[in-house]
């Protein structure tokens, strides 16, 4: 049996999970020793960390000042589902969707909030992007800025009608801090700590407009809402919870964890200085895919490329000629190579994303390591493509 020799440089750290995602480089358990621990996150110090990661998020996304920010239970997931099912229904709405998660809020909307006036917009194939122009300007409209599990985002906000009379609901958890946010364009904004720049999950972020706002204050919901999806009291909205008062307890340890990644966003070179980092190892898997002609992006335009979870999918005709079930296990065995090689963690395709790899280059993601992997790839589809072909 031919033997294919190994690369002969390995990414100094494999850990390409698209979320969680890797810890920011020189992390350490030491960056943690400042939390406040064994007190109460209603306590003067809990509190105060708690503001101040609030504050922080502003100062570094370039929020503007009138909007509200707050730390929710649940994730992305929770802080979505609290824009959704407490500002729904007082509209028509827009769903556009093109992966697994956008597919969630369109079933929220349909089957769970059962909203009359609804239009779904789906991306097909997979990776495509529906028709954006399709937006009413009567409408709320509710959208994934960047699909983590297709790997595509939207080019801009220019498909947003800057006089629209609804509301815009953006999930943005693989987004932010990667790709610019146009903020006269929405009005909610969504993410974890566990995406970009590599905090411990269950923390999701809530970013409202004072046209969210309004729309919390003038709106009762025709639904009973859960203690965690409540954002008002007396019809006002809680101002106490934008201050760092969370609904339920969060971890301050993991408090810590996010406050620490905000420093070293800030020392790094800010915002743009994030962008460019996902822009530039983004930049390295597509000079690869170039020159490879075994591998293609799930995406077909380059403009709706994601540059933080990039999806790619197999070209070679002797795997596409296999039934679905087969691909499938091609790509599982390609990650499964990865995974054993220690060169490339958790970089198998979004379980029901089509058959491929998925590559996570936020921020945190050094580029060295992925022009290290990059060999790696060729090697490891060489040596499944042999196993298949002995057969």
């Amino acid at each position: 049996m031919t033997h294919f020799p190994l690369p002969g440089v390995r990414p100094a750290d494999a850990r390409f999970s698209s979320g969680p995602t890797k810890k920011r480089p020189g992390w350490t358990v030491q960056a943690l020793e400042g939390a406040v621990l064994g007190r109460s996150h209603r306590s003067k110090p809990g509190k105060a960390k708690l503001k101040e990661a609030i504050d922080r998020t502003r100062s570094l996304l370039g929020v503007p000042a009138d909007f509200k920010i707050a730390i929710v239970p649940a994730s992305d997931t929770g802080a979505m589902e609290m824009a959704l099912w407490s500002m729904l229904g007082a509209r028509p709405v827009d769903v556009f969707a093109w992966e697994s998660f956008g597919e969630e809020w369109v079933s929220d909307a349909v089957e769970q909030l059962k909203i009359e006036d609804c239009r779904i917009h789906v991306g097909r194939p997979y990776g495509v992007l529906p028709e954006l122009s399709q937006a009413r300007r009567e409408a709320d409209i509710v959208f994934t800025q960047n699909g983590t599990t297709s790997g595509a985002r939207i080019p801009n906000f220019d498909w947003i009608p800057a006089d629209r009379a609804g509301i815009t609901i953006n999930d943005a958890t693989s987004a932010v801090f990667a790709q610019e946010i146009d903020w006269s364009k929405c009005d909610v904004v969504t993410f974890s700590w566990q995406k970009v720049l590599g905090g411990e999950g269950a923390h999701g972020m809530l970013i409202l407009s004072p046209g969210a706002v309004a729309r919390l204050e003038s709106y009762v919901p025709p639904r009973p809402l859960p203690k965690i999806f409540r954002m008002t009291k007396k019809g006002k909205l809680d101002q106490e919870l934008f201050e760092g008062a969370t609904i339920n307890t969060p971890s301050l340890l993991a408090t810590e964890d996010y406050l620490d990644a905000l420093r070293w966003a800030e020392r790094a070179g800010g915002l743009a200085a994030l962008q460019a980092r996902a822009n530039g190892n983004a930049g390295v898997l597509a000079d690869w895919v170039a020159r490879t002609p075994w591998v293609d992006f799930l995406v077909p335009e380059a403009l709706n490329r994601s540059n933080t979870s990039v999806c790619l999918k197999v070209l070679d005709p002797r795997v596409t000629s296999l039934p679905h079930a087969g691909q499938a296990e091609f790509a599982k065995n390609l990650a499964a190579l990865l995974e054993k090689e220690d060169v490339a963690l958790d970089a198998a395709s979004y379980r029901s994303a089509p058959p491929g790899l998925r590559i996570w280059c936020g921020a945190t993601v050094e580029q060295d390591d992925l022009q290290a992997l990059t060999p790696w790839l060729d090697w490891a589809f060489a040596h499944c493509l042999l196993k298949l072909n002995a057969r």
